[in-house]
């Protein structure tokens, strides 16, 4: 199966969750609660022994708790994201100011890994990958990947699309317009 293939089926589970589970994904990951050092097996065990969940909604919402729930973490999650990776804190702070200029329903959602913002749902992530670059995930239905705009691929399934930013000089017209058509979209 193809990482495209891959993505579009998680994408379609994702969007089908609400109507076939009764709840969304955001929604599974606060009932389950914080993870902390249970294994994948106990939480599969919850979700479909307590919740009578599908083995392929209960694995999905797991492997999403494992890997971006932040109740687990510090009382604050961002700091712990830049931790060492300094530099890079401007850009995300421009990038969240950018984003809460759109309108007054911008959720923003610290993970473990990253900072979802979402509005109806979830429209981009903001990721500190590496010391010296934050990933702007974008999610853009229908949109060719080109040039800056490169597809997703491994980095988010959650998105479609991925800006590499490592300054200021980044956050430019194209950016700022991706971003504002992927939010227009989740309203």
């Amino acid at each position: 199966m193809s990482t495209d293939t891959k993505h579009s089926a998680l994408e379609s589970m994702i969007a089908n969750m609400p109507e076939k589970t009764g709840k969304s994904l955001d929604e599974w990951l606060a009932l389950l609660g914080p993870v902390g050092d249970r294994k994948h097996g106990e939480l599969l065990k919850q979700l479909k022994g307590e919740h009578g969940l599908s083995h392929g909604y209960a694995n999905l919402v797991a492997h999403t708790a494992r890997d971006s729930l932040s109740n687990d973490q510090p009382d604050d999650p961002v700091a712990a994201q830049y931790n060492g990776k300094e530099t890079l804190k401007p850009v995300y702070e421009a990038l969240i100011k950018l984003v809460e200029d759109f309108g007054n329903d911008v959720e923003i959602s610290p993970k473990k890994a990253y900072v979802s913002l979402r509005r109806a749902k979830q429209f981009a992530v903001l990721q500190p990958s590496t010391k010296s670059r934050l990933d702007v995930g974008i999610k853009l239905k229908d949109v060719e990947p080109e040039g800056r705009l490169e597809a997703s691929g491994s980095f988010n399934a959650m998105v479609t699309h991925r800006v590499r930013t490592s300054s200021l000089d980044d956050i430019d017209a194209d950016l700022k317009a991706w971003l504002k058509a992927a939010y227009d979209a989740a309203g």
